[in-house]
């Protein structure tokens, strides 16, 4: 088995608590991106996980297993434990979008805290472990090392250090959680791209131009400019 950081573009966790209100410890993003040279010089193309998901929804092949830091590089039994399941996988144009949910036992607990605080979360990264099945070796100097056009995975881990610079958590509150201006401004300019000053200046021109019809209140401001953005 191999390892490779995927270029995680984003994690979205899920709201704090469910109807009964305990704590579901989900969360989405992207596991991988296609056509991002990692740290090792491999590139991933686009349907290079395609056999893999249908052989694994059919029930032919497992399950990647949701492990921390790669199980500890198979130290020991405890850290070959898994933290959690993958709940879904699918390729689009993007990537390889995965949504996990951490088991409720003190480390799927401990990597949810983690992953989810603030202001910064201390666990930011994706790896895949995986086979590689098919790839294209490089045939000029400028090429990545591998083209991999086939991956069978084995388990995808939350690790500190991921080889690929762009495999970092992009959001911990998800668009819809957002109840404050800092918040709205911390999103536009983590994930959206905006420099702290684009951001505010941003908010503020749409502060003004939804405080027109009469409406002052915080958190309908924000109601307002989060569906504005969704949409």
């Amino acid at each position: 088995m191999q390892r490779l950081a995927c270029a995680l573009t984003e994690i979205k966790l899920a709201p704090p608590a469910d109807a009964t209100g305990v704590e579901t410890m989900t969360f989405s993003g992207y596991g991988a991106v296609f056509g991002n040279v990692d740290a090792y010089g491999d590139v991933i193309a686009p349907g290079a996980f395609a056999n893999y998901l249908a052989d694994a929804k059919s029930g032919k092949q497992p399950w990647p297993a949701m492990l921390a830091q790669h199980g500890g590089f198979g130290m020991g039994a405890d850290d070959m434990t898994p933290v959690g399941v993958w709940t879904s996988l699918a390729e689009d144009g993007t990537g390889l979008a995965v949504e996990g949910k951490f088991a409720d036992t003190p480390r799927g607990r401990e990597l949810y805290t983690l992953m989810k605080m603030s202001p910064r979360p201390a666990i930011d990264g994706l790896s895949i472990g995986y086979i590689a099945k098919a790839y294209e070796p490089r045939s000029k100097p400028e090429d990545p090392r591998r083209k991999l056009t086939q991956i069978d995975l084995m388990e995808i881990s939350p690790v500190t250090f991921p080889a690929n610079r762009l495999a970092r958590v992009a959001s911990v509150k998800s668009l819809e959680e957002l109840s404050t201006t800092r918040e709205l401004e911390a999103y536009l300019r983590d994930v959206a791209g905006m420099s702290a000053r684009e951001a505010k200046a941003f908010i503020a021109a749409t502060k003004q131009a939804i405080g027109r019809d009469g409406t002052s209140d915080e958190l309908e401001i924000i109601n307002r400019m989060t569906r504005a953005i969704n949409s």
